[in-house]
């Protein structure tokens, strides 16, 4: 049996994972190296040489604990909000002090100032902006409308970005793919906004629902679903994607089934069932990377000119 003060310990841990998003962050990391496998790796660079690449774990690592620290400050600022639209994980969080969350902050801040050294002073400089930008979205930007939702989406989809500083390799077709996974992010970043305008209010969040109503919301989110069939268009119609233009037309399904129940909610349990399409699409995003190029997998690098 753990004594009363494990048990603290233990629930304290489980606190800051919770704070932390873990469940989150390994996904994010899997994403990153598939980009690099699949996508944005030399095309006669063998996958096994990707994953052993020591500068490339470190820039994944580092991502992670960027994201994780983002985190932390997220949770720092909305502490007060979280308490009205996420009571029992508020409940959960508040284990950790607020004093040790910024302890925590600093340090895993420095950790990754530090590994970003082993890799080079753009790295360093890369992740030293990416952490500024989290903290500055956290304290000031996400609190102003628009502004706010397009700077979260934005910080989403950045750390792909330092992959691609990595390889210096610019692809057309990744900025097609980042410009899908942009806007599903936004429009996840929307329906939150749904989902939590009593906090919003509370806390004087500038939001588009808060403003404007959540018809106007809806509007504004119908109009980005459908911008989706842009980067679709041209990831499955002009660039080579293999069979991954599977899953750009089982997405197409999928938002059409969203847009109909996005008319039809009207109350937080409605919106949360939306953010947990929205995420469905993403995480499934990250596998299907993999239908890109299958031949990876048997034979150890890409066979077919990206």
């Amino acid at each position: 049996m753990l004594s009363r003060k494990n048990k603290l310990l233990v629930m304290k841990i489980i606190s800051l994972f919770s704070v932390v998003r873990g469940y989150n962050i390994p996904v994010i990391a899997l994403a990153q190296y598939l980009s690099a496998i699949f996508i944005l790796a030399p095309e006669n660079k063998r996958a096994l040489s990707v994953l052993l690449d020591f500068n490339l774990f470190i820039i994944v690592l580092v991502s992670s604990l960027t994201i994780a620290s983002g985190y932390i400050i997220n949770n720092f600022y909305d502490s007060k909000k979280d308490l009205i639209n996420r009571p029992n994980k508020s409940q959960l969080d508040r284990l950790v002090s607020q004093k040790t969350k910024l302890q925590v902050y600093f340090t895993v801040n420095f950790i990754v100032a530090l590994l970003a050294c082993f890799v080079s002073f753009r790295a360093v400089l890369f992740f030293s902006t990416y952490i500024f930008l989290i903290w500055f979205y956290s304290h000031k930007l996400k609190k102003m409308v628009v502004i706010g939702n397009l700077t979260a989406s934005f910080l989403a989809v950045l750390p792909f970005f330092a992959i691609l500083l990595y390889y210096k390799n610019l692809y057309p077709q990744i900025f097609a793919h980042a410009t899908f996974l942009f806007l599903l992010i936004l429009i996840r970043e929307m329906i939150k906004d749904l989902e939590n305008i009593k906090g919003d209010i509370a806390n004087d969040y500038q939001t588009i629902p808060v403003l404007f109503g959540e018809g106007f919301s809806k509007k504004i989110i119908t109009m980005l679903t459908v911008s989706t069939i842009i980067p679709i268009y041209f990831l499955v119609e002009i660039f080579e994607v293999g069979y991954m233009d599977i899953y750009f037309y089982v997405s197409m399904i999928v938002l059409i089934f969203f847009l109909q129940k996005l008319w039809k909610s009207n109350s937080k349990p409605d919106y949360l069932k939306l953010h947990n399409i929205l995420k469905f699409l993403v995480v499934s995003g990250v596998f299907s990377i993999m239908l890109i190029n299958p031949e990876v997998l048997i034979h150890g690098k890409r066979l077919l000119k990206l």
